[in-house]
């Protein structure tokens, strides 16, 4: 039997680094990580509104000091953001302050462009989610998804899908790799994402691992 393990987690602090970097007591702990969450959700809801928008959401990083809450956000497109909407950032901003009722810290959006979006699993899994719903075979999408990953200069890639895929009655997984993952290996510099998307049919499950280098 397979014991299996976030990537992401079981590399934090060779390879991988924390998206929140704040200090908190033991009591308050639980309060500092739920407020992260909102602030996570409340920024992905407001961009999932706008339906002319691509989520295209890397990551959220959050850096939290006494007076200030700094939320970094990785986007690769934020031109559909900033243009489509010439004050989205200030939107989006009182938008989270208001779910926020702390008179004491001011809050801090700002948006960071990524070079190779499509070397990204949280952004290439929306790709994929995007073609599931409008019906593509999932293997045309699973294949069409590596290519535009190879743009990126990656080193392998793999990406699952579970569920009632094609619409049929009973559920299965299916996955491609191009290239090496190897997870077992800490040094190797691997990103990860799940993914939900709902069909017409039911839930599916998108996962993506991508081998960027090795250390």
């Amino acid at each position: 039997m397979g014991q299996k393990i976030n990537p992401l987690g079981f590399r934090l602090g060779t390879t991988q680094s924390h998206h929140s970097l704040w200090f908190a007591q033991p009591k308050n702990y639980s309060e500092g990580l739920q407020e992260d969450q909102k602030i996570r959700d409340c920024i992905k809801n407001y961009v999932q509104k706008n339906k002319r928008i691509v989520e295209g959401i890397a990551r959220i990083e959050i850096q939290k000091r006494i007076d200030l809450i700094q939320v970094i956000i990785h986007m690769g497109f934020p031109k559909l953001l900033i243009e489509e909407r010439p004050r989205g950032i200030e939107e989006l901003q009182i938008n989270v302050q208001k779910k926020f009722y702390s008179v004491n810290r001011k809050l801090n959006i700002s948006i960071t462009r990524i070079a190779r979006p499509y070397g990204q699993p949280n952004i290439l899994a929306e790709y994929i989610a995007g073609q599931l719903k409008n019906r593509v075979s999932f293997r045309k999408a699973m294949k069409k998804a590596i290519e535009l990953t190879e743009q990126a200069d990656t080193k392998g890639i793999q990406i699952q899908i579970a569920g009632r895929i094609d619409g049929k009655e009973i559920a299965r997984v299916e996955w491609i790799r191009e290239g090496r993952v190897p997870l077992q290996t800490i040094r190797a510099k691997i990103d990860y994402c799940s993914y939900t998307v709902r069909t017409i049919y039911g839930v599916l499950g998108i996962k993506i691992w991508i081998f960027i280098e090795e250390e």
